[in-house]
């Protein structure tokens, strides 16, 4: 694939036994591209995330908001708690990113959002240095404990400060991260950030962590 100078499209990625559909954006002289990981229930369409990836995108970031799973896929419930097949669906866009959609030192991030945290906390485990930076957006790392301290990546975790049992759990995640690791609340919001203006600071406090370490990612390649 031969990338235009700015992207946003919608792609059909080919993997070995399904094909998930996805959407990139890629603006003109870009710092680097962040992975989208959706909670329980969630797809490319999720308004929050993309709200968030249209904010990077107008800092200069890029972002990849795919189907972790396909629509007959999604119609079975416990699919969508499937940590592990979640996982190793990141994993395979991932190297299907570097392969087809990369550009030379150009750093890759995850942003994971309530349950999709766990496999983007698991999929930068497993990719370890190729990872430059994670953010959480209340997320769920209970369900990636045993991979926390393999997690080579800055880390953030933003959570609501109304949401107090996925406060606890954020806890107990920093505590077990090896690699640079922030829990950061967010005033007055609860799971969903949907109280006014609360999304629009963790589209800004995403975009701020992103930025900071994709330059330090490039200032050492």
């Amino acid at each position: 694939m031969v990338l235009p100078r700015s992207v946003d499209s919608e792609l059909h990625i080919p993997l070995e036994k399904v094909t998930l559909k996805g959407r990139f954006r890629l603006p003109e002289n870009p710092k680097g591209i962040i992975l989208f990981s959706h909670g329980s229930g969630s797809s490319r369409k999720s308004p929050r995330n993309n709200y968030v990836a249209e904010i990077l995108y107008q800092q200069g970031l890029g972002s990849l908001l795919f189907d972790l799973l396909t629509e007959e896929e999604d119609q079975v419930y416990e699919n969508r708690f499937n940590i592990g097949l979640l996982t190793r669906r990141l994993i395979t866009v991932t190297d299907w990113v570097l392969v087809y959609a990369y550009r030379p030192n150009l750093p890759l991030g995850y942003f994971g959002a309530s349950t999709g945290a766990a496999s983007a906390l698991r999929a930068a485990a497993h990719f370890r240095e190729k990872i430059a930076a994670v953010v959480c957006r209340g997320g769920r790392p209970d369900l990636a404990m045993a991979d926390l301290p393999r997690v080579t990546a800055p880390t953030l975790f933003l959570v609501g400060s109304l949401d107090h049992p996925v406060i606890e759990l954020n806890r107990q995640a920093v505590a077990l991260m090896r690699s640079d690791a922030e829990l950061e609340l967010v005033p007055g919001a609860t799971h969903l950030f949907a109280e006014p203006g609360k999304l629009d600071l963790v589209a800004e406090k995403t975009a701020a962590w992103f930025q900071t370490h994709f330059e330090k990612k490039r200032a050492y390649v």
